[in-house]
């Protein structure tokens, strides 16, 4: 989703007072000619009368501190309404002289907003009213724009009514389970809304019919870009309500950094990087150098991470490159995976350069210079070119918490293939091999937290699966899994795996959820998204 941050002042319509506007070209006109007239507001009524009285003498455009007439209304100083009274007392000590004795008098109201007289949205044929979150009586960014994502401004404010419906129920409902937190068992509610998610996702890989795919061709055609695409009948109506929900929260999170004035009209942020064969779109705003940030469109060479201006520039230097992987060295290799160790203190630039990438594609991420501490951990796919980046997770040297992973990083581009697992499974083999008990750090994003939920969720069903005994216990997990008690702990809760029974804590060993994972690992297959603890080749760093 592309979207275009904007900011405007503090008037609803992004337009100034007629009769502040109005008094400001008097007194401007007036102050060039060097004239101190008795300063007195000016109402419509009283500047009428005084153009017809001064007839054609005052219809000459008012002069901006340069003294050229302005081309439009956005280039009148607004900022400094003195600016050319207060030359031509620099000029003239007379006239600085008199002004001393006018100094007893109150000043002129100063504007202080920036206005921007022709915000509007950038999208074509909008007007720039209605918000996508049903919310704002007005947009001024892709985001927000109900006509983008194909609605009206009236259909949104449905859809916020209805959503501010869902989400008080929900609040009522978790108020009153609040107190029932010792009942693991889903209620009949719980089980009853699954069914209902379960039937309406059941039609949602039928495809789409003839007339439907022309249909959408068509709208494409017509739109392009400018237009997000039909979405109905792709997937089910649950799963696209979800989509517009999360659209909208976004999009609410967007105005809100827009009006607390995190985000301005004239924020530097990239939108597009060129990596490898890929042109990818970014996520989250990275603090690369403001001559590079202000292009909007970075090109970025996916072996060293130099980034550069334009395409000439990057052919260039792909022609001189000799890097083909990532510098360190080579500790695990199977197939074409390989995963290099990166000490942060020996490549300093590689490591600063590969975290402002994170940091397009990552919200939380505040690590971007001091790098010296950390080691990382990069994982490329080879081909006859070279070694290709894949994804990466850094990690203190030295973690007082026992933190495995401090920030981890699956590129767009190979995203739900399962080299997020793959990266998180090394790190835990990482622990193994220190004996150590690992978790990451904390906060997690959005997508590291569905990540690690997934892994950690599969670890505990296959030692279940392979489990013999009658007794089992959390620590002797942590043990074998090098996962943390308190992740372990997390996850069987999320399953309804623990239940409290008359003074203790029991695991329960569901085989429903136990036969489903090995339905899926069976139909999966041997595929080689897995990490091969023999192929890594690795002593722990001395002094961790």
């Amino acid at each position: 989703l592309q979207t275009q941050f904007l900011h405007v002042g503090s008037g609803s319509d992004g337009t100034e007072d007629s009769d502040s506007s109005a008094e400001r070209e008097q007194t401007n006109s007036s102050e060039s000619d060097g004239n101190i007239p008795k300063r007195t507001r000016l109402t419509r009524a009283s500047l009428r009368l005084s153009q017809s009285s001064q007839g054609k003498q005052d219809e000459s455009p008012p002069l901006t501190p340069t003294g050229n007439a302005p081309s439009s209304e956005s280039e009148l100083d607004i900022s400094s309404p003195n600016a050319s009274h207060d030359e031509s007392l620099a000029k003239d000590p007379a006239l600085r002289d008199s002004d001393k004795d006018l100094s007893h008098r109150p000043k002129r109201r100063r504007c202080h907003e920036t206005y921007n007289f022709n915000m509007k949205c950038p999208t074509p044929g909008c007007n720039s009213l209605g918000h996508l979150t049903g919310k704002h009586e007005r947009h001024f960014a892709v985001s927000g724009c109900p006509l983008y994502h194909n609605l009206s401004a009236d259909e949104c404010k449905v859809k916020a009514t209805t959503r501010e419906k869902h989400e008080e129920e929900a609040k009522v409902q978790e108020e009153s389970n609040r107190h029932a937190t010792r009942h693991q068992a889903p209620t009949s509610r719980q089980t009853r809304y699954k069914e209902q998610v379960t039937e309406m996702r059941k039609g949602r890989n039928s495809g789409l019919t003839k007339e439907q795919k022309e249909k959408y061709m068509e709208h494409r055609q017509s739109h392009g870009n400018t237009r997000e695409p039909l979405l109905e009948n792709i997937t089910s109506e649950y799963d696209l309500e979800l989509f517009r929900k999360a659209q909208a929260r976004a999009s609410e999170d967007l105005e809100r950094l827009r009006i607390q004035g995190q985000i301005t009209e004239g924020s530097n942020m990239i939108k597009t990087i060129l990596f490898g064969r890929y042109e990818l779109d970014t996520w989250y705003h990275s603090p690369y150098p403001e001559e590079y940030a202000r292009l909007g469109r970075l090109y970025i060479c996916e072996f060293c991470l130099k980034y550069m201006k334009s395409q000439t520039i990057l052919r260039r230097h792909m022609a001189k490159c000799v890097w083909k992987h990532p510098p360190g060295d080579e500790v695990y290799r199977k197939g074409a995976i390989s995963v290099f160790e990166v000490d942060g203190k020996k490549n300093k630039i590689y490591c600063q350069n590969l975290c402002l990438l994170a940091k397009l594609f990552l919200d939380h991420k505040t690590l971007y210079y001091d790098v010296e501490p950390f080691l990382f951990y990069v994982m490329t796919e080879a081909d006859n070119t070279g070694c290709h980046l894949v994804g990466y997770f850094s990690k203190e040297k030295n973690s007082f918490l026992n933190y495995n992973v401090s920030c981890i990083l699956t590129m767009p581009q190979y995203m739900r293939q399962g080299y997020g697992k793959m990266l998180i499974d090394f790190s835990y083999l990482l622990s193994k091999v220190e004996e150590k008990v690992g978790s990451p750090e904390r906060p997690l994003s959005d997508l590291g937290l569905i990540s690690y939920r997934s892994y950690w969720k599969e670890v505990l069903l296959r030692y279940m699966y392979n489990f013999q005994g009658k007794e089992i216990s959390i620590k002797e997990i942590s043990q074998e899994t090098a996962v943390n008690p308190v992740d372990i702990v997390s996850t069987l809760q999320s399953l309804q795996m623990l239940k409290y029974w008359k003074g203790k804590h029991l695991v329960l060993k569901r085989q429903d959820l136990i036969d489903e994972w090995k339905s899926k690992e069976t139909k999966r297959g041997s595929n080689n998204k897995t990490i091969d603890p023999s192929s890594l080749k690795w002593t722990p760093p001395k002094g961790t």
